[in-house]
């Protein structure tokens, strides 16, 4: 019985990352996937794995980044908030976006989960809000202003 265990929870994936549903029930979906994904997208802002020791118990990253509702600012990793950069309050307004949209990835029930062609357009236009108010220059070097926009020293 113990092997069987070993192959059911390598089968479900990894503890922090797989959705409610895909633990509690062993439910395989696209729907997972997304919800899978909003952790990863939330990783990236937050500079915090889903396994970090600060969350145990009643806290997960998931709940942490949504009791920052009003101040997106108080979770995100510091070394993105740098507030020389010119257009900060867009800056902010980027990662608001992309805290709602990560919000829409982890939705209950899983059917009220957005689809990833949808996270696609979204994370387009979030992306196309911030070359928009850079210059003609920058617009075309797309990559190169979406680093510049969090890392302005990488250009």
């Amino acid at each position: 019985m113990g092997n069987e265990f070993m192959k059911r929870t390598k089968t479900l994936g990894t503890i922090g990352y797989m959705a409610p549903e895909y633990g509690s029930e062993g439910i395989v979906s696209t729907k997972g996937d997304i919800y899978s994904y909003r952790i990863m997208l939330m990783e990236t802002f937050v500079r915090k794995k889903p396994t970090d020791e600060m969350f145990m118990e009643e806290l997960t990253l998931k709940s942490w980044v949504e009791s920052s509702t009003n101040n997106i600012m108080e979770v995100i990793d510091v070394n993105l908030l740098i507030e020389e950069y010119e257009n900060f309050a867009l800056k902010q307004a980027c990662f608001s976006s992309i805290r709602t949209l990560a919000s829409d990835c982890t939705a209950e029930p899983p059917q009220k989960r957005i689809n990833m062609k949808d996270v696609v357009v979204r994370l387009k236009k979030i992306l196309n809000q911030i070359t928009d108010v850079r210059t003609p220059q920058l617009r075309e070097r797309r990559h190169e202003d979406q680093v510049s926009f969090f890392h302005p020293e990488l250009v």
